[in-house]
């Protein structure tokens, strides 16, 4: 289908340059000018989509060339910024930068050809006067296939600083549409993974969002930058579904020049999860019941992976591991993604009645997966502190970051996926856990070195991988089949 959505993306000649701010900046100013504004964010990372969704009262969503792959990109935009009148695209380190040695894989600047995007670049100018004009002409020229539409100076420290930037920028080409002030106290706070998700300060972040969005409307000229996202041409693309295909559309066909349908929710579960819901796309009396962590500890989650739950005919309900201290009522299978359990370590293990339950479900043979932090938490301890015990093995800090693309093949038969299918996946941790006995391996994983990885147990799939389901649909149908039948 042609979709005709506004979008720039966001991007930044390195890591450090602001781009969360002024991307998150953005999509609040639109959002409160009355737009309604589709977030997306490249690459893997799950912490920025959450300040998104918060910027925009729609699910964050991923695009990532590398899990899902360059053809799934454009399908997978479409499908996020349905019924949207403007796209923000975050890119992801610097522009050019993607999946290592691998060229431009999974780079901003991959994205934004695949979209036929505008891109803005953010040029964090503390430290630059005139040189500032000879990066951003290195930036614009060297792929002629990247359309740099202009850029926001950031961190810029006064207004005869900034006059010397403009004049600089003058003999460039490219035009300034925007300069941002140093404005430290609007940043949202980090630790040893990144900012601090959303989840986890809700009431802060919202100050901190709308901090960012004032940021940038008093320094930025969002009309020109509107109409350079308008400036970006018509986009034929598939447009991607939870169920396999998309529906029956009975309007035309350029529908996504404003109005593609309703995409996901918003509010607090929307933000979090997408579209997670208690309806099933089959009408089905007997869905099964799929309980998926959130709150605080495990605020990982694509919103494509309960979407496609839902689609493949599951009750998706979402319960916090902090606060509730049993499973939702019928819950058939269960699904923990990512997030921080290590900071959370002790009122984790002090919800003795949930590690309880959890471990008597696991045991049930019912199907069970997690990622990373969901890893940590079936584990028998986690730096000391109790967990659920439903694998041998025991998991702990460390000062080493694990951080990286993985390609992996499954090397035991699951309930996600039959040995010998293939999926990418992704590492961020700074844990290690110490397995024992009694579960196979999930995944063989070849480079940087080769080795397997995680638990198969009964119906446990347990791992540090964290994987897109978009990107193989049949993981969720299988899951969901398993969890009928269990």
């Amino acid at each position: 289908m042609v979709i005709s959505v506004p979008r720039i993306v966001v991007a930044a000649p390195s890591s450090g340059s602001g781009k969360t701010t002024v991307a998150t900046g953005l999509m609040a100013a639109f959002t409160e000018r009355g737009l309604r504004v589709s977030p997306h964010k490249v690459g893997p990372d799950y912490i920025d989509p959450g300040y998104h969704a918060l910027a925009t009262g729609r699910p964050g969503r991923n695009l990532d060339a590398y899990l899902c792959g360059p053809d799934l990109v454009g399908p997978l935009f479409a499908h996020g910024a349905q019924g949207s009148q403007l796209a923000v695209i975050e890119g992801v380190m610097g522009l050019f930068d993607g999946a290592s040695g691998q060229g431009e894989l999974a780079s901003t600047a991959q994205v934004a050809k695949l979209l036929r995007a505008p891109v803005v670049l953010v040029v964090d100018a503390s430290s630059q006067a005139r040189s500032v004009a000879a990066l951003v002409h290195g930036f614009a020229s060297w792929d002629p296939e990247v359309r740099i539409g202009g850029v926001i100076l950031n961190k810029v420290g006064s207004e005869r600083h900034e006059d010397l930037l403009r004049a600089a920028l003058d003999e460039s080409g490219v035009p300034v549409l925007g300069v941002v002030r140093r404005a430290p106290e609007v940043v949202a706070p980090s630790r040893h993974l990144g900012l601090v998700p959303v989840a986890e300060r809700r009431a802060s972040a919202v100050a901190s969002v709308t901090g960012m969005g004032a940021l940038v409307s008093q320094g930025c000229d969002l009309d020109s930058l509107l109409a350079l996202a308008r400036s970006a041409p018509a986009l034929d693309v598939d447009l991607w579904h939870p169920l396999g295909a998309p529906p029956p559309d009975p309007r035309s066909s350029n529908a996504g020049e404003a109005d593609l349908g309703s995409a996901g929710s918003s509010g607090a579960r929307g933000a979090d999860f997408g579209s997670a819901g208690s309806s099933n796309a089959g009408g089905a009396e007997s869905a099964p019941v799929v309980a998926v962590a959130g709150g605080a500890a495990f605020s990982f989650l694509y919103a494509e992976h309960t979407e496609l739950l839902t689609g493949a005919g599951a009750e998706v309900v979402v319960f916090d591991p902090l606060r509730d201290e049993g499973l939702p009522e019928g819950t058939r299978g269960l699904v923990i993604g990512g997030g921080f359990p290590e900071v959370y370590a002790g009122e984790l293990a002090a919800n003795e009645p949930l590690r309880k339950v959890i471990g008597e479900l696991a045991r049930s043979g019912a199907p069970v997966a997690a990622e990373c932090a969901g890893l940590l938490y079936l584990a028998r301890s986690l730096d000391g502190s109790p967990m659920c015990g439903v694998l041998d093995a025991d998991a702990r800090m460390s000062e080493r970051l694990t951080l990286g693309y993985r390609d992996a093949v499954a090397v035991s038969d699951s309930v996600l996926a039959p040995a010998g299918t293939r999926m990418r996946g992704h590492e961020f941790h700074r844990t290690v856990i110490e397995p024992g006995a009694g579960a196979a391996p999930a995944w063989g994983v070849r480079a940087p070195e080769r080795r397997v990885e995680g638990f198969v147990q009964r119906g446990v799939h347990a791992s540090y991988l964290h994987t897109h389901w978009a990107a193989e649909p049949g993981v969720a149908r299988r899951f969901v089949e398993r969890c009928a039948g269990s």
